[in-house]
Parts: structure tokens; C-alpha cells; sequence
């Protein structure tokens, strides 16, 4: 399976959920928000397979002010 993230083609095995690829990645378990196929996906729903050709956009928070 191939998916999109953040504008780089990722080659998966199996049917991974949302939750998988960010671990998989290395993303942080907080501070960061998920499109995919651009519809912000709320945390709640991260445990959805992610379908082949998916595009993921992933946002961390930045500080600042």
C-alpha cells in the first residue's frame, strides 16, 4: 500500500490504521493535528485504516507568540 504524508510517498504493509503510521513515522503523541484526504481527522477516529492512495497531512503545534 502507498499513502501520501506530508507530500512524501510512504510504502505500507498491510492495512494500517491512522494511529500505526504515526508511530510508524516517529510523530509525537501530542501536541499535533491529522487530515487525511483533506478532512481533519479528530483523534477519536485515528484507529481508521488508512485506504491505498490515502494523503495524510500531519501539523505539529509550534510555541510562540
Amino acid at each position: 500500500m502507498r499513502v501520501t504524508v506530508n507530500n512524501e510517498d510512504v510504502d505500507l504493509d498491510g492495512r494500517p490504521t491512522v494511529a500505526d503510521l504515526l508511530d510508524r513515522m516517529g510523530f509525537p503523541d501530542k501536541g499535533i493535528a491529522v487530515a487525511v484526504d483533506w478532512s481533519v481527522l479528530p483523534r477519536s477516529e485515528w484507529e481508521t485504516p488508512l485506504a491505498d492512495g490515502a494523503r495524510v497531512d500531519v501539523v505539529t503545534a509550534v510555541q510562540g507568540g
